[in-house]
């Protein structure tokens, strides 16, 4: 029978057999079409996914008993999603019979009705049954005349309703009184999420749009009103939830009254968009009310609304209150001096005591040839230019009533403002003369905040005088990049003079001891001691000072500074290392040989190795964090404690070994000194070379290290000299800094009013960060000051922060966030001197707000929201450990599926996650999950090392593998699909884990299925991992016919004897998503494609070599158009039937079968790419022949796939033409479309579907260029729903679904070829004067646009536009034709 199914037209009882018949399941139908028309009954496979049932009109009744043959069938067409009725006229036993069908299935889920009749009881039926109705999700009537009777019933029965998310009424008439039914369903249904309506009634929007606003609703809606059929429809409004934008074309005055009542409250419109809609003083009354009632809008325009004075004088007494609103367009109207006046006093200062009464507006634009200023309202322009405070841009646009006068005295005022940045005077006539371009370039000379003039369209600019202010004003607005480029270029750069040599090491290592010989020594070889001249410190205050923290050291050799940074061995100061690694520097690993001081137990040689190769992972992540990619860390390593041992003892040798074979892990990542010390760290003696080596490598790093600003260096002794008279404080303030700066600096002095502070500030910020980087302050922007006092920074501040215990003091949740006043609170509290009378040292110079932002920076508490500036905290010490506990999941059911995934640092014997990791991503996964739109119901609770989410039946919980991990777990129990469990994990928790490591490659790993059930402890399931990529690459090696059946063995895991985990094994279709499978496919795929090439078998060894040169012989007399393309196709996919039907009955291996696939598909590509090159000849081909037009939605674009009248922000892109190799072009810039109109649409209709026709066979045979759009094509409609996803299909089923396609394009072959021809050139046309309107008519044009050249192939003499890249790469092919 499957020759049956390939004619045009199917019987239908053989049809409604061979549907309930699951042997034969010959059809994957989606879409399910009825038609009532002629006098025959029967079927039509329309696509390969699409029937139609065409049931005469006297044999209606029998649709009552196919619903129920199709209720019976669902077993068997399980992908049936949509019913399409057109034509129909509805009886009520025949509604019944639908009804009772959808009653019975939950599959379909799309409803359209088109040009459909229906009585009252008919729709009251329908009614019924979408109450009852849990699944439909989209229901479209067209031309069907449901009326205002209809819109009631439909609205009574979506109140109740709570599946129905889109609902499309097209060309009917509700009229108003429907429409208020409708908004009485809105009121009640929160699931709709699209509305559209297309009516006769431009009355029909009000009420819609209202009660959407009015409740909130995040719907989307659309209304247009008019006469479809007679081309006078026109939209009526728009509202998008996604940009959280209103616009409203058209609407009368008691609606546009209603609208503003409903936004006075609302929280989805940020953006409202009137322009050109007709308004008075009573809608303007009630808009009044709205900007002192909403906190949400934040952008208004109101231009060419027609407004007069009284209404303007409204919307000025709404910006007295209004907190919220930042941009305001009111120019084009017709309102007067009084409007003006009044529209720029909440704007204006009458006094030095008066207030500025709204601050938060920030542009404001008005004028028009029908607004008349005069010289009351020149004086409010000039009084709100001299005293407004907080405007950044005014415009005044087609002005006619002020003269140049006028304009100088605006310029004037100018000169005194301080927040404007652009002034806007579009198409004034009063803007000319040289008087006027002398006052614009003397305020510029005195205001040089200024960034932008806009003069287009005055009299100065077309005469060409404006060029002159246009590049004085280049020089203010440059980028900021420019700009930093040009500030810093003229520095003087020099060597820098300060090093750091950074101790590490653990406790009792013997750092400090050793830190005070290394100074004793230089101090007695007549080095300077810096630490000899200190100031005294009170008694009392050193008796109780805290000891701890990273202690520093500092010593002259020379001019070069070099502080000896003496970093805490504690766990608790390991945090802190993430942030104190600027270059230049120097790092001392410092190892003890014994253990304790107080007793002289020997370290065994693999606990000396252990504490090693710690720090050199440390350093290397440290480092490569920070970005100290110039140069490899330089280390040296210290034995102390040598006198205590024997040194030619075995055990001594064993730890030299170890040391040795560490070093040579780390030959490729640091830069060893040869040399191992071994010292008495008591004895200043003992330690001289060790010394001198120090200042030895510092002047070497110095010497490799970037060269740095000489104003650093000049800065130093200025900035000790202002400790010396500021009673040595710890601190300075940016604002000391820039007046220390404008005293001292030549360089970075403010020299007038009219040289940009800004450039100035940069150089400043510039030199600090220096400072800051070759280690002698410390700064960061945020914080507001530079501390200049490391040791007072590092051993109080930061060795009390550290200290502090949160969570005795903190009242708030357990979940580890606390409040951002409660922080304050407790860090005063707890830095009070615990001497009565006494000021804390650390609270004396710092306010609690400022350790909050140190503690942000140095990574002690982290934000939950950094834009919110009251956001909450994470502190990681109030969070408890819970390693030791009993763990269970919190969703356990036999039906749940438990999947982990294991990442492992890439480099894991070198590098470490550091400390700060795990709580950037306690956050990072905090904010991701409560941004979710889907998260209510969402629970997110931390450990110290494990944050568990449970979201939507997905329980995961992230684990930290140890203190000093090297790994994260990810572990996961879902009551959903392996899939869409794994796509959670892989499109949220990895991601962020990833984000949140810089500088670490994490590799993916599978852990075993039991061990994440059972939550085995992570010492036992350590080897209970397979390599995600091995594990695909296996599934890749084995035969096809046994992939979803591999198995991946899992060893057995014994603790003291005792079994913890019996060998087994899990498929791999367990352990993989249907995404993994389909990456495996692709793959093989690929590599299949190679092998094809590879294995060229010679013509006359080719048992079908005659049959495949007939097939290519006939390919190459098609004729170039898409009807010959289905033609040429048809004869190769006969061919790949016959080659399938052969490989079936030989049953060859699975390689066999697919190099045949892929070798005839590979055919196949090439020649329908080299039939759509030459679709259409066109005369010199001036302009591109393949284009398409996307719109931007959600960060992406979507493919447009039909033409509808009132479409806007389109973009046009075109096609690479290389024959056989057409394809998308890669970061096109395209053109804006900004409005289809219905010319356009009567001139692409025809090329649109034929070039959807040819995208979707494109798809079905994986073409590289429709593979391009994949990305845009959500859904292609019925007709190629099912190719949304362009993954390469394989195997003799391809071949066979590529059949279908080509049926439904050889079909229309009998359309004539001239008016095929005709269409195209129409489209042609409208494309060529487009492009001129858009000025792209040269080839330069063209290929700056769309990245495309024109050519001329060398062999034939035929012209192509093609890429860069096959410019280059087939430059050999082609000849260059500039236009």
């Amino acid at each position: 029978m499957a020759s049956e199914a390939d004619q045009s037209f199917i019987n239908l009882s053989w049809f409604l057999q061979a549907i309930k018949d699951p042997q034969q399941n010959c059809f994957n139908l989606q879409t399910l079409s009825f038609s009532s028309s002629g006098k025959i009954t029967h079927c039509q496979l329309l696509t390969d996914d699409t029937m139609n049932i065409n049931v005469s009109r006297d044999d209606l009744t029998s649709l009552s008993q196919i619903f129920v043959d199709l209720a019976t069938s669902l077993e068997t067409q399980t992908s049936l999603r949509n019913l399409e009725f057109e034509g129909i006229a509805w009886e009520i036993e025949l509604m019944q019979g639908l009804g009772l069908f959808l009653d019975n299935t939950s599959q379909i889920k799309q409803l359209a009705f088109r040009k459909n009749r229906f009585s009252e009881q008919c729709l009251s039926e329908l009614s019924d049954f979408l109450r009852r109705n849990s699944s439909l999700k989209e229901i479209r009537f067209l031309e069907s005349r449901i009326g205002f009777r209809g819109a009631t019933l439909l609205g009574s029965a979506l109140e109740v309703n709570e599946s129905l998310e889109e609902l499309q009424i097209w060309e009917d008439s509700i009229r108003s009184k429907g429409a208020e039914e409708l908004s009485k369903m809105i009121e009640k249904n929160s699931s709709l999420k699209l509305l559209s309506i297309f009516d006769l009634s431009p009355s029909t929007a009000t009420p819609l749009i209202s009660a959407v606003l009015g409740m909130n609703r995040e719907m989307e809606v659309h209304v247009w009103s008019g006469d479809h059929k007679r081309d006078r429809s026109s939209k009526g409004l728009e509202f998008l939830p996604e940009s959280k934008t209103l616009r409203i074309y058209q609407i009368d005055i008691s609606g546009s009254c209603r609208v503003a009542a409903a936004l006075g409250m609302n929280t989805t419109v940020t953006s409202l968009d009137m322009t050109c809609a007709k308004l008075n003083s009573r809608w303007a009354k009630e808009f009044r009310w709205v900007l002192e009632q909403n906190k949400t809008l934040t952008e208004v325009k109101l231009s060419k609304t027609g407004l007069k004075d009284k209404a303007v004088v409204y919307v000025a007494a709404g910006l007295f209150q209004n907190k919220s609103l930042q941009s305001l367009y009111v120019d084009g109207n017709r309102f007067g001096s009084v409007g003006v006046e009044d529209l720029l006093c909440p704007l204006s200062r009458f006094s030095s005591l008066q207030l500025q009464a709204n601050i938060t507006l920030k542009s404001v634009v008005f004028g028009g040839s029908k607004t008349k200023i005069g010289r009351h309202g020149l004086t409010a322009v000039l009084t709100m230019v001299t005293t407004n405070e907080t405007v950044v841009h005014l415009g005044i646009h087609d002005d006619e009533s002020l003269g140049p006068a006028d304009f100088i005295q605006i310029f004037k005022s100018l000169q005194k403002n301080a927040s404007l940045r652009r002034l806007s005077l579009q198409g004034c006539k009063g803007v000319r003369g040289d008087r006027v371009l002398e006052a614009i370039t003397e305020t510029l000379q005195i205001n040089p905040l200024v960034e932008e003039i806009d003069l287009a369209r005055t009299p100065l600019h077309d005469s060409g005088k404006a060029d002159e202010i246009y590049q004085k004003l280049g020089q203010n607005g440059r980028k900021i990049d420019e700009a930093e480029a040009d500030t810093l270029k003229d520095m003087p750069l020099t060597e820098p003079k300060s090093v750091r040599a950074f101790l590490c090491g653990q406790d009792y290592a013997g750092k400090t001891t050793l830190c005070n010989s290394i100074l004793q020594s230089n101090s007695a070889s007549g080095f300077p001691y810096v630490e000899n001249v200190k100031n005294l410190i009170n008694p009392v205050e050193q008796a109780v000072k805290t000891v701890g923290g990273m202690k520093i050291k500092t010593f002259m050799d020379d001019e070069t500074k070099i502080s000896m940074w003496n970093l805490a061995g504690q766990h608790e100061f390991y945090a802190l290392h993430d942030v104190m690694f600027p270059s230049p520097c120097l790092f001392l690993i410092i190892l003890s040989l014994i253990r304790k001081p107080s007793n002289k137990e020997l370290k065994p040689p693999a606990e000396v190795e252990e504490e090693l190769q710690y720090w050199l992972r440390f350093i290397v992540s440290n480092s490569r964090k920070a970005g100290q990619q110039c140069m490899k860390p330089n280390v040296t390593i210290v034995l102390t404690h040598a006198e205590k041992i024997n040194q030619q003892s075995e055990s001594f040798h064993g730890t030299v070994g170890s040391i040795q074979r560490v070093r040579d892990t780390f030959q490729d990542l640091v830069d060893f000194y040869p040399t191992v010390f071994t010292v008495d760290a008591r004895s200043s003696t003992s330690v001289s070379k060790l010394a001198h080596h120090i200042r030895l490598s510092s002047k070497s790093i110095l010497e490799r290290v970037p060269r740095v600003y000489q104003l650093c260096n000049d800065m130093i002794p200025l900035l000790s000299e202002w400790r010396s008279f500021n009673s040595n404080k710890p601190i300075m303030r940016w604002k000391a800094f820039g007046d220390l700066c404008q005293t001292k600096v030549p360089p970075l002095r403010i020299k007038s009013r009219n040289e940009n502070i800004e450039i100035v500030e940069r150089r400043r910020r510039a030199v600090a960060t220096c400072l800051h980087q070759t280690g002698e302050v410390i700064y960061f922007e945020e914080l507001g000051f530079l501390i200049l006092d490391y040791e007072w920074f590092c051993g109080e501040v930061l060795a009390q922060l550290i200290k502090i215990d949160v969570r005795k003091q903190s009242s708030g949740e357990r979940n580890g966030f606390v409040g951002r006043k409660a922080l304050e609170k407790i860090l005063k509290n707890s830095l009070q001197s615990p001497v009565p009378g006494m000021t804390s040292k650390v609270l004396e110079h710092l306010d609690p707000c400022d350790l909050v932002r140190i503690m942000k920076k140095v990574e002690l508490c982290y934000e939950q929201d950094p834009s919110n500036p009251d956001s909450s905290l994470l502190v990681p010490s109030i969070l408890e450990e819970g390693r030791g506990k009993a763990q269970k999941w919190q969703i356990k059911t036999k039906d749940c599926v438990y999947t982990g995934r294991h990442l492992h640092c890439d480099d894991s014997s070198h590098m470490f996650l550091t400390p700060g990791f795990f709580p950037r991503l306690q956050v990072h996964l905090h904010n991701i999950i409560m941004e979710l739109r889907n998260q209510h119901g969402a629970t997110y609770s931390l450990e110290k090392y494990l944050i568990a989410i449970t979201i939507q039946g997905i329980n995961v919980r992230v684990e930290l593998g140890g203190q000093l991990g090297n790994y994260i777990d990810v572990l996961a129990c879902s009551t959903q699909s392996l899939t869409e469990t794994l796509r959670f994990i892989h499109q949220l928790i990895i991601p962020a884990i990833l984000n949140t490591c810089h500088g670490v490659i994490l590799l993916e790993h599978i852990i075993r299925p039991q061990c994440v059930q059972d939550l085995t402890p992570p010492r036992f399931r350590q080897s209970q991992l397979v390599s995600l990529q091995r594990l695909k690459e296996a599934l890749a090696s084995v035969p096809a016919e046994t992939m979803y059946d591999y198995q991946h063995t899992w060893e057995s895991v014994l603790d003291s004897g005792k079994t913890v985990l019996r060998a087994g094994f899990d498929l791999a279709r367990d352990l993989l998503s249907d995404d993994d499978f389909r990456q495996v496919l692709q793959k093989r795929y690929h590599d299949l494609y190679d092998l094809a090439q590879e294995l060229q078998v010679p013509t006359e060894e080719n048992p079908e070599a005659e049959n495949q040169a007939e097939v290519t012989n006939e390919l190459e007399k098609v004729d170039p158009s898409f009807d010959g393309i289905a033609k040429g196709v048809e004869a190769v996919l006969q061919r790949l039937k016959i080659i399938e039907q052969e490989i079936r009955d030989l049953k060859q291996e699975i390689q066999g079968l697919r190099y045949y696939e892929h070798r005839l598909l590979l055919q196949l590509y090439h020649k329908v790419n080299y039939l759509v090159n030459y679709n259409v000849q066109m005369d010199e081909r001036k302009v591109p022949n393949m284009f398409y037009f996307v719109r931007p939605e959600n960060y992406g674009r979507r493919l447009i796939t039909a033409m509808v009248p009132g479409m806007v922000s389109l973009r046009i892109h075109m096609l690479c033409e290389f024959r056989r190799e057409m394809h998308v072009v890669e970061d096109q810039l395209g053109c804006d479309v900004m409005q289809i109109d219905n010319q356009a649409v009567k001139a692409l209709a025809p090329y649109m579907t034929n070039f959807m026709k040819l995208v979707t066979f494109a798809l079905r045979i994986g073409a590289n260029w429709a593979a391009g759009m994949g990305h845009m094509i959500p859904d292609l409609g019925h007709a190629i729903a099912h190719l949304a996803n362009p993954s390469v299909m394989a195997g003799a089923a391809g071949a066979a679904g590529a059949m279908g396609v080509a049926a439904a394009l050889g079909r229309n072959r009998g359309r004539d070829r001239g008016f095929q021809e005709q269409d195209q050139r129409a489209a042609q046309q409208w494309l060529i004067d487009y492009l001129r309107e858009q000025n792209c008519t040269t080839g330069g044009d063209i290929a700056e646009k769309f990245g495309l050249w024109r050519v001329r192939y060398r062999d034939d003499g035929s012209i192509a536009w093609i890429c860069k890249r096959h410019m280059i790469t087939r430059a050999n092919e082609v000849i260059q034709v500039p236009l």
